[in-house]
């Protein structure tokens, strides 16, 4: 599964995942539906990025994640602008996001960003907590690029 493009693995995660939305939708209401959708995904993100960073055997930085980047541009999932990358911070935008185009075309476009944006920084929280995602904008939300600015901020003890 590690060969999967991972847009191909989101496509078959909406596939089921818009069909329990619409269940939990007409049990229990659309907040209630969309909570329990977000809180699936932000856990599955955390799981992914702490089982990553288990892989590689000791805290990663920055210069790891960008280097792990590839795995959800592949296939020209995402087009991105690099503004900075160092050690400290990763700034980019993203310009063109077929995941949000995937999501539309089967009609998920409402739930999308429970789906795939929210876990960009949930992400972090497994990958390394150090690591801090600020994003004001989306094109899943109607944004021109999605903002991007990751920093690396040491936790106190």
């Amino acid at each position: 599964m590690d060969d999967m493009p991972i847009l191909e693995r989101r496509r078959i995660e909406a596939q089921i995942l818009g069909q329990v939305y619409d269940t939990l939708r007409e049990r229990s209401g659309e907040k209630e539906a969309q909570a329990v959708i977000g809180e699936a995904v932000s856990n599955a993100a955390v799981a992914h990025g702490r089982e990553l960073a288990e892989r590689l055997g000791r805290p990663p930085t920055l210069k790891d994640f960008h280097e792990i980047m590839p795995a959800w541009t592949k296939g020209d999932a995402l087009e991105i602008e690099v503004i900075a990358a160092d050690e400290e911070k990763l700034d980019f935008n993203v310009t063109r996001c077929r995941y949000a185009e995937m999501y539309r075309q089967m009609g998920l476009s409402d739930i999308g960003h429970l789906l795939s944006c929210n876990r960009d920084g949930d992400f972090c929280v497994g990958y390394n907590p150090d690591m801090k995602l600020t994003r004001t904008q989306t094109i899943m939300r109607g944004a021109s690029h999605c903002d991007f600015r990751y920093r690396m901020e040491p936790q106190e003890d």
